[in-house]
């Protein structure tokens, strides 16, 4: 009997392709199956980021002034888990996590110290984030602001997709409807004042990170983004306007082939949602991602592996076409990122960009028999699921009623029982195991951080005017009542040296938490 052989989302992997899929399709044209650009990367490579962020806002600063001098095109900030979900360094609720997972950012005077000698209107910025994604973009504006920057020249992206944190991660802080209130507040007001800004970066990474296939990743991450276009046009606004700054976030596993055709479907898939919902503008139909290398593929046993596990990811990311990329460091399995294992990551995107001949030609795995019937075979049973979605009501109600949860949770369980059954093989974890264990040195963080953090907030809260800043605050609660957008008030607030974790109880008080 010939063997079977299928990919972690369960497509049937056939012994040779003969029949060539009719290649009609030019890149740069609809619906971007072969890439948004004409010429891709044969002009201009794809953004090199690395995410970092960790400690104090002194110490990020510090390493990103270093990964910029190591060839960094783009900033990636990390933010402790306080920071995420809306808490003070000093709030009883961030003991123990202060300045742990990423940066801990309390106000404007942390965001001047994280971006110190770094001018914001030269460089491009992303921000993981999402509860609080409104806050960091407000304080980013203000500080763009402070230096004199042209609002209109900012650029930079925040994640700001609470739908997956229901979903997949747990990093929300407020019901569903209302944080939706707060994306399309965002949407609306970026387009009038940064106009250059990606209000959204929606996340098929962490779905993959929570254990969904590949096919999950693409039809759960589009169904939350045609969740966004429907909300933002139930507010009135312009989908040939705000669709050009949605950008997408996916994750680059090991199955090189899977990947890249889930890269190519995507594309795909979103030129016809957009068009579907009124998009005639080719920039509103295209979808663009950054793509991170899979953390949930990095093994703590022999990790130096994970370097070539990294490579073959970065393979996969650049041969599907992202428009930006950070790589994992080799012991993040274990620890945040040494330096060397960032520079390691670094190098790594740079080998693939400047030795390995990927970017001389536009889509170079464009025509393979089997590549064009796996991308046809991702889109169709990824289509499939949008399908039961769309029968829920969407991508909201899906979440509500646990659908999305229920189907990463199976993948997740499956996968597991694949390793303990040695069926599927990760090695030096089930196979080709060592006993020589010796691990690498990692990188740890003091705790006495929070007592820093705790004494400069008691500090600038003594120092700064209470008055106007409850006043602020006061006005934040009552616009949680109306239609009136958020986002010139926050900015207000953030400028009069409001705190995080004040904004975020504001909105508490008013709307309640989700739980």
């Amino acid at each position: 009997m010939e063997k079977q052989i299928q990919t972690d989302s369960g497509i049937q992997i056939a012994p040779v392709y003969t029949q060539e899929v009719p290649m009609h399709e030019l890149p740069g044209e609809f619906p971007f199956t072969r890439g948004i650009h004409a010429s891709m990367y044969r002009d201009k490579l794809w953004t090199m980021r690395q995410y970092a962020g960790f400690s104090t806002a002194e110490a990020s600063n510090e390493r990103y002034h270093y990964l910029l001098s190591q060839g960094v095109m783009g900033l990636s900030v990390a933010f402790d888990l306080p920071t995420q979900i809306g808490y003070d360094s000093d709030h009883p609720m961030s003991e123990g996590e202060v300045g742990k997972v990423g940066v801990a950012i309390d106000s404007l005077e942390d965001m001047e110290r994280l971006f110190k000698g770094i001018e914001l209107e030269k460089i491009s910025t992303s921000m993981t984030i999402n509860a609080t994604g409104f806050i960091l973009l407000a304080l980013y504006i203000a500080l763009a602001k402070k230096q004199g920057a042209d609002l209109k020249k900012i650029s930079g992206t925040i994640q700001n997709d609470i739908l997956k944190e229901y979903a997949a991660r747990g990093t929300f802080i407020y019901p569903p409807k209302p944080s939706m209130r707060i994306i399309t507040d965002i949407f609306d007001y970026c387009s009038r004042e940064v106009p250059k800004w990606n209000t959204i970066s929606i996340s098929g990474y962490h779905i993959r990170e929570a254990g969904a296939n590949a096919v999950q990743e693409l039809a759960f991450t589009l169904s939350n983004g045609k969740a966004y276009l429907k909300a933002a046009l139930e507010k009135g606004l312009d989908i040939n306007v705000f669709a050009k700054r949605l950008s997408f976030f996916f994750n680059a596993h090991n199955h090189l082939f899977e990947e890249v055709a889930k890269f190519r479907a995507a594309r795909r898939m979103w030129a016809k949602i957009t068009t579907e919902l009124g998009a005639t503008d080719p920039k509103a139909q295209m979808l663009r991602f950054h793509t991170q290398t899979g953390g949930s593929t990095l093994t703590a046993q022999q990790p130096l592996n994970n370097i070539v596990r990294v490579a073959i990811q970065t393979m996969a990311a650049t041969l599907g076409g992202t428009q930006s990329l950070h790589t994992n460091g080799y012991d993040e399995a274990l620890s945040l990122p040494t330096e060397e294992a960032a520079r390691i990551a670094l190098r790594t995107q740079q080998i693939v960009g400047y030795e390995s001949g990927i970017p001389d030609t536009v889509d170079p795995l464009a025509g393979s028999f089997y590549v064009e019937a796996l991308t046809n075979e991702v889109e169709s049973k990824a289509w499939e699921l949008i399908q039961k979605i769309d029968a829920m009501g969407g991508a909201v109600s899906a979440i509500e009623q646990g659908f999305i949860q229920d189907e990463i949770a199976k993948s997740a369980y499956r996968y597991q029982k694949d390793i303990e059954s040695g069926e599927k093989i990760i090695v030096g974890v089930n196979k080709f195991t060592s006993t020589d264990n010796n691990p690498p040195e990692v990188f740890r963080i003091d705790d006495s951080i929070r007592k820093v953090q705790s004494g400069r907030l008691a500090d600038l809260r003594a120092r700064r005017n209470n008055e106007a800043v409850n006043a602020l605050l006061a006005r934040i609660r009552a616009a949680a009542h109306t239609t009136e957008n958020l986002m010139p008030i926050v900015v207000e607030a953030v400028e009069n040296l409001a705190t995080l974790g004040e904004i975020a109880d504001a909105l508490r008080a008013e709307w309640g938490e989700y739980h």
